[in-house]
């Protein structure tokens, strides 16, 4: 198995925000129930003069200044800004690549919603694995979803967190802290429409009546069907995802395979509290060894790479910790990663 490391993270947040008080009243749901049922203290949104890839751009240098590397290093940048950004039919992992610096970088956009930092990952070793020549990988994105969120729609509640911001990951191939071990991912396709911005492609353009009519907003289209569906599989997609990354991953220093109980850190995209505690649970995890970002917002993918940074400033990710890392995209794609953080077990 190619071997592979984070070498640094970077984050980028807008100055605009809304708070539970707010979301309250434009959903007109009890401040309580914002809080403790969907746990929003604050979230990001998204700035209008601050665009989604210039975040992600942020968001790297960051990541390069902290890995002290010349962005010439760089051999491919995976873009992870999500779909909304400052064009349509546009390739912003090479706008990104340009404004960093790496001339010597090609780039691809990846993406499959919240899931597409785990999936990059994947991509990234592949690459390394596939072509010599390629030991160095950018993961960065931005996100400003938070566009499509209707506050009023009840139905779409589980998306209110959904904030803006961007982050960043440098990955390099034999770096000997930090080792991304085992992925997997599982797809269920029987959702792929549930979820949508109904007016807004080839279907159905944004025309003026569309937009005023709220068809440019996140829509349910079956909402008991993906609820029901959504409570049947997701728990047991996260766990089988995380088992079968723990069984991908290379045997410890010991000779013995990664099990759940090598666990430490707890990685997991922010979901309603509830969500969050029966994983926790299912893993044998307690609260201390995780974070739970509520006065950020959910970032999409980006969550990964937020809470690793949320992690080591709040002392639950040290050296030696085996993380779990746990996502979920609409369409629906769930996916799990273990990386051996600091020091190899």
């Amino acid at each position: 198995m190619t071997s592979m490391g984070i070498v640094s993270t970077g984050t980028y947040f807008p100055d605009t925000y809304i708070t539970a008080e707010e979301i309250a009243v434009q959903s007109g749901l009890p401040e309580w129930v914002v809080r403790e049922k969907l746990g929003i203290e604050r979230k990001f949104v998204a700035d209008p003069n601050v665009h989604p890839n210039e975040m992600a751009v942020r968001a790297a240098q960051k990541a390069i200044t902290k890995a002290g590397i010349d962005p010439m290093e760089i051999d491919v940048v995976l873009g992870t800004t999500e779909e909304w950004r400052e064009y349509l039919l546009w390739t912003s992992a090479i706008d990104l690549a340009h404004e960093i610096g790496a001339k010597n970088a090609w780039g691809i956009d990846v993406h499959t919603r919240c899931a597409t930092t785990i999936a990059a990952l994947q991509l990234a070793r592949g690459l390394m694995a596939d072509d010599p020549s390629i030991n160095t990988v950018l993961i960065a994105g931005g996100y400003a979803t938070s566009h499509f969120i209707d506050l009023t729609d009840i139905n779409t509640s589980f998306l209110f967190n959904i904030g803006a911001g961007a982050g960043a990951m440098l990955l390099k191939r034999d770096w000997p802290e930090n080792e991304v071990l085992g992925m997997h991912l599982i797809a269920d396709g029987t959702m792929s429409r549930h979820v949508i911005v109904p007016a807004s492609g080839t279907i159905q353009h944004p025309t003026d009546e569309a937009v005023a009519e709220g068809g440019y907003k996140f829509r349910l289209v079956e909402p008991e069907a993906m609820k029901a569906r959504l409570g049947e599989v997701s728990i047991k997609n996260w766990l089988t995802c995380t088992d079968l990354a723990l069984e991908k991953s290379r045997l410890k220093n010991d000779g013995t395979p990664y099990t759940r109980d090598d666990i430490d850190f707890f990685n997991m995209s922010l979901v309603k509290p509830s969500g969050h505690r029966e994983m926790l649970e299912n893993l044998g995890l307690t609260e201390e060894q995780s974070v739970y970002m509520s006065s950020v917002g959910h970032i999409g993918e980006q969550d990964a790479i937020i809470n690793i940074e949320a992690g080591i400033e709040q002392g639950r990710l040290k050296s030696g910790d085996t993380m779990a890392i746990i996502a979920a995209g609409i369409g629906y794609v769930w996916a799990g990663a273990i990386v051996q953080w600091g020091t190899a077990k």
